[in-house]
C-alpha cells in the first residue's frame, strides 16, 4: 500500500530546532515533487517548502525562508525538513505530500498523496 509517514514533530522552545522526516512506502518517489505543508487551527493548509525530484529546485514560503531547509534522499525514499530559529507562529500540524512531476508544484490541489501529519508546537 502506498503511503507516507511523517515523524520528528514535538514541543520546542522558541529559537529551537526540529527536524521532520517523511518516509514513503509502496513505490519509489524519485519522479515526484515532495512538499511540506502545515495547518494551524482555524487556518488554511499552506505550502511551507517543496523540493523537486533531484533536489535541484526548492521552494519556501516567505515566512520560513532562511530558517527552514528541505532536502531529500531518494535512496531512502525520504524527505526532510530542518526547522531552525523556530517561532510560536510555526505551531501547526505538518504534513508531507507528493506531486507527480519533475518540477515544483505550489498549489495543494496539485498534491495527491498525503501523510497523516505530525504536530509541531513552539512555546514562547
Amino acid at each position: 500500500q502506498v503511503h507516507l509517514v511523517e515523524s520528528g514533530g514535538g514541543l520546542v522552545q522558541a529559537g529551537g530546532s526540529l527536524r521532520l522526516a517523511c518516509a514513503a512506502f509502496g513505490r519509489s518517489f524519485r519522479d515526484y515533487t515532495m512538499g511540506w505543508f502545515r495547518q494551524a487551527p482555524g487556518k488554511e493548509r499552506e505550502l511551507v517548502a517543496a523540493i523537486n525530484w533531484n533536489g535541484g529546485e526548492t521552494y519556501y514560503t516567505d515566512s520560513v525562508r532562511g530558517r527552514y531547509t528541505i532536502s531529500r534522499d531518494n535512496a531512502k525514499n525520504t524527505v526532510y525538513l530542518q526547522m531552525n530559529s523556530m517561532k510560536p507562529e510555526d505551531t501547526a500540524v505538518y504534513y508531507c505530500a507528493t506531486h507527480y512531476g519533475l518540477t515544483i508544484a505550489t498549489q495543494k490541489e496539485q498534491y495527491d498523496l498525503w501523510g497523516h501529519g505530525t504536530q509541531v508546537t513552539v512555546s514562547s
